[in-house]
């Protein structure tokens, strides 16, 4: 009899603000793809970073005037180096038939190059990109090399706009997300009005305050698991049309989130929504249900 008198209440509260709810269901169903779509974002970045940070190397290019002892010294050196992988070396003339095969589209750029205007360099890999400064604090100003650069530089601009368009999702789902605690504040609230009469006889004949508020509480929760399932479609969809079907064929020099980072987001996003549901339901009844 409790549970189909909670069933019961719980379909005349939905009947009862069928247009609120639905609205409630939109509402945080599109925050919380936001919030979802932000996730990836940060973990679509953190994927590119560790793809194209691995494969830099950092650049030592010799002084015009380096000597025979100085090159084989320093390249001993690199190779005996604890925190280095591989070591390359690109003399002038490698230097140059590479710029060649990199410039072939652009002959006037290539018709200025000249054997003697590229330095030859020793490239390096690092087992951890992320010691650069301490490798190459190392080889600054040693004998016959000129100077040492980490490829990483050319990255950090285009990272600099991922993380911005990162910060910008997580901002945006922060507002959805109080847009919808709005919603389901003013939902519950007015759930509780037009119910005050049936409260108010269950109060009388000692009815617990659970059980009162039960029913809004289920109300919430349905209203987040609904949202929840609207954002998870929405994820899915958007990783079905916008990467599987047209970024992953247009970009293929880096990789991109998966099913299971997709499955991952979505774990997280239930217990957000409905949490988030269920807990201000709490504070809204314990604020207007007062008998």
């Amino acid at each position: 009899m409790r549970s189909q008198f909670l069933a019961s209440e719980v379909a005349i509260g939905l009947r009862r603000n069928l247009t609120m709810t639905f609205a409630l269901i939109i509402t945080l169903g599109l925050s919380l793809a936001m919030f979802g779509s932000a996730l990836l974002i940060r973990k679509q970045v953190d994927l590119m970073k560790d793809e194209w940070y691995d494969k830099v190397e950092v650049s030592m290019f010799l002084d015009k005037s380096v000597t025979q002892d100085q090159r084989l010294t320093l390249k001993e050196s690199l190779e005996a180096h604890p925190e280095i992988q591989q070591v390359f070396y690109e003399s002038s003339a490698d230097a140059l038939e590479n710029a060649k095969e990199q410039f072939r589209d652009q002959p006037d750029l290539l018709a200025s190059i000249g054997p003697d205007v590229l330095p030859e360099s020793f490239r390096v890999k690092l087992k951890d990109p992320a010691k650069f400064e301490d490798v190459a604090s190392e080889y600054r100003g040693a004998p016959g090399v000129f100077e040492v650069k980490d490829q990483r530089e050319f990255f950090r601009p285009l990272f600099r706009i991922l993380d911005v368009f990162r910060r910008a999702a997580f901002l945006g789902a922060g507002v959805a997300l109080i847009a919808a605690s709005l919603l389901i504040f003013n939902t519950v609230r007015v759930s509780a009005f037009t119910r005050r009469r049936e409260t108010g006889i269950m109060r009388l004949v000692g009815a617990s305050n659970l059980s009162i508020q039960l029913p809004f509480l289920v109300e919430g929760a349905l209203a987040g698991v609904i949202g929840a399932l609207f954002a998870a479609g929405l994820l899915a969809g958007g990783k079905t049309l916008f990467i599987d079907n047209l970024l992953s064929k247009v970009i293929t020099f880096t990789p991109f989130v998966v099913w299971r980072d997709v499955w991952a987001v979505v774990g997280v996003v239930f217990p957000v929504g409905v949490g988030l549901a269920v807990l201000l339901s709490l504070l809204t009844l314990r604020k207007y249900l007062r008998v």
